[in-house]
């Protein structure tokens, strides 16, 4: 996994963890970035897998 990747992963992870510490885990925000963050952690898991394939082939 690139670093930017994991750069962006871990501070997108912060700052649910703040939102849900300041506003709440059922706030608007909160869930926005949970959301965000599944939505890289997705993507993660996709290009990881793809680049597990191609070091086979």
């Amino acid at each position: 996994m690139s670093e930017k990747r994991l750069n962006r992963l871990e501070a997108t992870r912060e700052k649910m963890y703040k939102s849900a510490l300041e506003k709440g885990v059922l706030s608007y925000d909160t869930i926005k970035l949970s959301e965000e963050l599944d939505q890289l952690l997705n993507d993660f898991q996709y290009i990881d897998a793809d680049e597990e394939k191609n070091k086979i082939e």
